[in-house]
């Protein structure tokens, strides 16, 4: 893989600017964090974020709403803003020269919002119609569930909000959360592109400097019940899903989890798919992934079926989990890195992509990992260290929620043998 030039600079506010340097493309890409996630939700407003994530472009500077969507559209910038967890993300990808003036609007944006109070019921109204089409969505709906029982609060809760506290967020409920958390301390601001680094750090200096710092106090945990649910539903399918603890990202094994989860489910030919659903025909979806925060980690598996296969689907997914601990073919080991190599190789290719990766890593490590190291640590893959990782990681202590007009019996679908 080409070489990678990153640069790391951190204004004397505390914000950290990761650039970098991609001479083969012709755009820029860039990925703010700003650390106003639905964690600093208050209580009984989950939800007052999401608003904010609504609100933040709908004017800035001396700009309004149409005003400022003109002129980003004029500069080609294809753009979005969401409230994470732990982050509010702001990122956008447009031609490389162009990016100077790019950053520029996003320092008033982020800087200087003018959340006008005109625009704060029609937010409002956007996010309870998201989250009224999430009801809609049972298998959403179940993973929500799965979610708030497995990690400890305010991790496990929802990052769009409930309907439930909707009602309970007002205009000033959300300026005082852009007031309260919006800092350049703990932001990240990645950028990937054709761009030169000195002259960036010199237009983000000029347009993010003058920000002001604060110090806010972490959310206070509250642990989760790990206990297992289920949601009645009137339909003819059951969803389910299981969780059980893994590795975060940070974490020197992680390639390892990521691997062994891949096994599981990383296309027609793994383990879940091929064994719950084409060999026995007991679903008509099925899937894992390996969910991280920053400290803690899940695995998280769904299947989708009938009502009169769901004990079944159940009881034959929580055994293909649990006999990955037995053996892994060379055959398999070889997809898993195929399947990594080729997102690697999209990653050189997109700059909006990279951006967002450089965050995350900085935000998980504290560092930047290039291509090369991450190609290396999946060369680095073997069958006896994925399998040594299962085997002290086993699947185990399983929350498992299951959403349909009939309760499963989960005991006798968990218990060894």
């Amino acid at each position: 893989m080409a070489d990678q030039q990153i640069t790391n600079t951190q204004l004397d506010n505390g914000l950290t600017v990761l650039i970098e340097h991609m001479p083969a493309v012709q755009s820029a890409a860039f990925t703010m964090l700003v650390p106003a996630g639905s964690t600093n939700d208050p209580a009984g407003q989950n939800g007052t974020a999401s608003i904010l994530s609504e609100m933040i472009s709908r004017g800035a500077g001396d700009r309004d709403t149409r005003e400022l969507s003109s002129t980003l559209d004029n500069l080609g910038v294809q753009r979005s803003e969401a409230a994470g967890m732990v982050h509010m993300s702001f990122s956008g990808a447009t031609i490389a020269d162009k990016l100077s003036e790019v950053l520029q609007i996003y320092g008033d944006i982020i800087l200087r919002p003018q959340l006008p109070e005109h625009e704060f019921e029609a937010s409002r109204a956007s996010v309870a119609q998201t989250l009224t089409a999430m009801q809609d969505e049972p298998r959403q709906k179940m993973l929500l569930e799965l979610r708030k029982r497995c990690y400890d609060a305010p991790f496990g809760l929802p990052t769009d909000g409930t309907l439930e506290d909707l009602p309970n967020i007002s205009h000033a409920s959300v300026c005082g959360h852009y007031e309260r958390c919006f800092r350049p301390n703990d932001a990240i601001l990645s950028i990937a592109g054709n761009v030169d680094a000195n002259e960036i750090c010199d237009t983000i200096a000029e347009h993010f400097g003058g920000w002001s710092s604060k110090d806010v106090a972490p959310p206070e945990r509250t642990p989760c019940s790990g206990e297992s649910e289920h949601v009645i539903h009137d339909s003819a399918q059951t969803h389910i899903g299981i969780a059980y603890k893994s590795v975060p990202y940070r974490d020197k094994d992680y390639y390892n989890a990521w691997a062994a989860v891949s096994l599981l489910s990383g296309g027609m030919s793994s383990r879940l798919f091929t064994e719950v659903r084409e060999k026995r025909g007991l679903c008509y979806a099925i899937s894992a992934s390996l969910n991280t925060l920053r400290e803690d980690a899940r695995v998280m598996c769904y299947a989708g079926t009938t009502n009169e296969r769901a004990q079944e689907t159940l009881d034959v997914t929580i055994q293909e989990l649990r006999r990955l601990q037995e053996g892994i073919t060379q055959n398999e080991l070889d997809r898993c890195r195929v399947r990594a190599k080729s997102s690697l190789i999209m990653q050189q290719e997109s700059t909006i992509a990279r951006a967002g990766s450089i965050a995350r890593d900085w935000f998980h490590l504290g560092r930047v990992q290039t291509l090369q190291e991450v190609s290396d640590r999946v060369d680095g893959l073997t069958v006896d260290s994925i399998l040594s990782h299962v085997r002290n990681y086993p699947p185990q202590d399983f929350t498992i929620v299951t959403l349909g007009p009939e309760q499963l019996d989960v005991s006798a679908a968990t218990e060894t043998t």
